[in-house]
């Protein structure tokens, strides 16, 4: 919740109280923290002892977790995708 709070006084700070003269260095700024943090998570999961058995078992947790939402999400908006669109396309028809 704290990173959300965090992200949003940025953006509202982005938005009132920084000059549009500056934007090219706030880009620059944000890429090489950005940068520093993949860096940073890199170092500290490289330093783990069972880094390798660890990857194979969340790899297995990864999977699940966009297989069964991806799987869930076609199967929930192919039918209403085809019933709406029929719809709009039934209504263009009889317009024409």
């Amino acid at each position: 919740m704290d990173v959300i709070i965090v992200m949003c006084l940025g953006v509202l700070a982005g938005k009132f109280f920084f000059p549009e003269k500056w934007k090219r260095i706030n880009e620059i700024l944000q890429t090489v923290c950005t940068v520093l943090l993949i860096f940073s998570m890199g170092v500290m999961l490289g330093s783990r002892e069972n880094f390798i058995g660890e990857i194979s078992e969340l790899g297995m947790r990864s999977v699940l977790f966009f297989l069964i939402p991806s799987v869930t999400s076609v199967i929930i908006v192919y039918p209403l995708t085809r019933i709406f669109l029929d719809k709009k396309s039934q209504k263009k028809r009889e317009g024409e």
